[in-house]
């Protein structure tokens, strides 16, 4: 999406985070011989706005959203969070989960639900999305040197089933199936580009067939492999993720196209100069064999289906999906300072390349982004920020982005 300003959220979500009772400041968390439980013979004090668990450890709040971005004009409606442990263990790290549903002035939609779970004592990790979006989104082409005179609207509507199940087999270390189902339908083009000069790409693009214009359903399973030492994955402090997947597609699950999707994701996060700036990096890369369809392939700036690319915004200022081709390569930094009170900062760039051929990527095609942004704790029991950054990179105008936790 392009601009989202969400300032009634923001401003929403802060009252709500005052009106919580003050935690302690945010520090590095040391491991512990063995799991610690509460005494039980304590008498519990009054229960706390919208906290609720044996000993207060889940948070539910309300989220009002509105923004405006140019494809949609103004957009509303209305979310919930749920934070917190699903145990009462120190060792088992926060789990959330988020719904929302919005529309917009021009009648474009999303209804969805996306969580990060972790059992008690970390037994199963669970990560996935549903997804219904009624959208209206820029297509520019395939391939590494589209033009920005080549803009042109697509709309259609768009459902996403997305879920990973992982059991640990070694401190850490998690191993599991993941499963992804995409369906497009109802297209909408519109005949020629937004300046109006020539017709939409969409239709005349000679890497998409008449098919992929008319509506495809991709339906996928594979091994995923999560090694992930993050101390509070939503907002790390020191820790490292390295994470494996393998996607096979086929007709024998319902898809209309036979890939396989191969993906990297490897991050790594520690204190510099002191513990209250944190240094926080990523390598990606999404690698195809195979058929795949235009909205399967890799993307620079990908903010759509985020559990896709494990919940991480790819080069923000970069617009959705502005870049894409068969094979991906991406590396973002970001440098976290906590400044007062509730309120911390951070500065981010990134570069990135997609190309046709795995051993065809070109310095000269290289693609870089970055920006600057400030965060603001509304749940600091489980380290869990509002994030708006502003951000500009490669062929997009720069823009403003409003989230819940950091972009990776």
């Amino acid at each position: 999406m392009r601009f989202p300003l969400a300032a009634l959220a923001f401003t929403g979500l802060t009252f709500a985070a005052v009106a919580q009772p003050a935690a302690p400041p945010d520090s590095v968390v040391v491991p512990t011989p063995a799991a610690v439980k509460p005494p039980t013979n304590l008498t519990r004090g009054p229960r706390e706005f919208g906290k609720f668990g044996k000993n207060n450890q889940l948070t539910v709040l309300p989220i009002p959203v509105l923004f405006y971005q140019a494809e949609t004009g103004l957009g509303y409606g209305l979310g919930g969070l749920l934070s917190g442990r699903f145990s009462e263990d120190t060792l088992t790290r926060p789990s959330n989960v988020r719904v929302q549903y919005w529309q917009t002035q021009e009648n474009q939609s999303l209804l969805q639900l996306v969580h990060t779970v972790y059992t008690p004592g970390e037994k199963f990790y669970l990560n996935g999305e549903i997804s219904a979006y009624d959208i209206l989104l820029y297509y520019y082409g395939v391939g590494p040197e589209t033009s920005s005179d080549d803009e042109s609207e697509t709309a259609y509507k768009l459902f996403i089933i997305n879920q990973r199940v992982q059991k640990q087999i070694a401190p850490k270390l998690f191993f599991g199936a993941q499963y992804r189902l995409t369906d497009i339908s109802q297209f909408d083009i519109t005949p020629n580009t937004t300046n109006d000069d020539r017709p939409n790409v969409f239709l005349r693009d000679p890497r998409l067939t008449d098919r992929e214009r008319r509506g495809t359903r991709v339906s996928g399973l594979g091994p995923v492999l999560t090694f992930d030492t993050r101390d509070v994955p939503s907002a790390a402090f020191r820790g490292n993720l390295l994470d494996a997947s393998v996607m096979f597609n086929g007709t024998g699950l319902g898809s209309d196209y036979r890939f396989v999707r191969y993906q990297l994701d490897a991050r790594h996060f520690q204190p510099v100069f002191s513990e209250r700036t944190i240094l926080a990096m990523q390598f990606l890369g999404q690698f195809h064999t195979g058929d795949v369809p235009f909205r399967e392939l890799a993307g620079l700036g990908a903010n759509l289906g985020g559990t896709l690319y494990n919940n991480a915004n790819l080069l923000r200022g970069i617009y959705e999906q502005r870049f894409r081709d068969r094979q991906m390569i991406t590396f973002q930094a970001e440098l976290r300072q906590k400044l007062f009170w509730r309120i911390d900062g951070a500065v981010f760039g990134g570069v990135g390349n997609v190309s046709q051929y795995i051993d065809k990527f070109s310095l000269d095609n290289t693609k870089v982004a970055g920006g600057a942004g400030i965060r603001f704790n509304f749940i600091r029991r489980d380290r869990l920020n509002l994030r708006l950054d502003y951000a500009g990179g490669t062929g997009s105008t720069a823009g403003i982005y409003f989230a819940i936790g950091e972009a990776f």
